[in-house]
């Protein structure tokens, strides 16, 4: 679930899932949020969140480079993962009901619009509440699967910047700087964004996994049709052939218009993306990746379906 949280088009849902864990995850969060405190349901999801953290916290550097660096290859694969969890939701959602089809509209228009509004920095305030609704949006895709909080982190801009952020966290623990080995410096300068996101994802999976079970069992199919046109809307704002360009000035950085001074200050990531004419190669192998994303996404549904029907009946 962790790895799955890192890339967009993939929900930790679906991981679970496949796992077989999906129906002991969500009923371990429904006794622990309710305080209903009994052993295995706590067991069970402090070993999730163990290994879904530990994953997070050693790999969040190398997918924030790739994506900054191999920006069209990453979005190309991420198109394909995307794309492999509409089937999944789609058997969820069936047969077509006007219930489904306008939440699947609704939802599909919201993603187009999210991607061509995609959020900067802001102000420090404004960045802090960004941070924490980008935690609520990654604890909504460790509920339900075929939500990616990854993408949800990409369309609000956040998705860089909470990688780095967790990296910054990493190399400061381990650094040999500071008391007992730590770089105190680093750990704190990343709590500006770890401590909001944290927060987030701590309410989201108090509040938004039980509003989305809510939602579920008594408005089924607006709520599928609302996933269903998430995820086929997310496709809109991964168009993979865009780079980062230099600044001009009156670039809105953090809220602060800049001058031509201090543009040479702004971090490359921070750069607006502009979209580029492909070469014919990179048009193919951007196909290429689509396919290998679609098949990645299918064979984990797959594994997911195989192991309920061969596992062990539910107590």
């Amino acid at each position: 679930m962790g790895l799955a949280n890192l890339v967009p088009g993939i929900s930790g849902g679906t991981m679970l899932l496949a796992a077989g864990v999906y129906p002991t995850f969500i009923e371990s969060i429904a006794r622990v949020t309710t305080l209903r405190l009994q052993l295995r349901p706590v067991l069970t999801l402090g070993t999730i969140a163990a290994f879904a953290l530990t994953a997070i916290l050693l790999l969040a550097g190398t997918m924030h480079q790739l994506v900054i660096e191999e920006r069209w290859i990453m979005y190309s694969l991420f198109i394909g993962l995307t794309l492999g969890g509409v089937p999944l939701v789609w058997r969820l959602a069936r047969p077509a009901t006007p219930s489904l089809v306008a939440g699947a509209v609704i939802a599909f228009g919201l993603m187009v619009w999210m991607s061509f509004g995609a959020t900067s920095g802001g102000s420090e305030n404004a960045r802090f509440g960004l941070l924490f609704l980008s935690g609520l949006a990654g604890a909504s895709a460790m509920i339900l699967p075929g939500v990616s909080g990854g993408y949800l982190l990409l369309i609000l801009g956040q998705y860089a910047p909470i990688l780095k952020g967790i990296d910054n966290l990493k190399l400061g623990l381990l650094g040999s700087e500071g008391v007992s080995g730590m770089n105190l410096e680093l750990i704190m300068a990343s709590m500006g964004v770890v401590v909001p996101v944290g927060l987030g994802v701590l309410v989201g999976i108090v509040g938004v996994s039980n509003l989305l079970r809510w939602l579920l069992d008594r408005f089924e199919k607006w709520t599928l049709g609302l996933l269903l046109g998430l995820l086929l809307g997310s496709v809109v704002g991964l168009y993979p052939f865009q780079a980062p360009v230099a600044p001009e000035p009156g670039f809105v950085h953090q809220g602060k218009t800049l001058s031509a001074e201090e543009l040479s200050q702004v971090d490359p990531e921070d750069w607006p993306l502009a979209r580029f004419a492909p070469s014919g190669g990179q048009t193919g192998a951007a196909a290429a990746l689509i396919l290998l994303g679609l098949a990645g996404t299918l064979a984990v549904d797959r594994i997911g379906r195989s192991s309920r029907r061969s596992g062990p009946s539910p107590e």
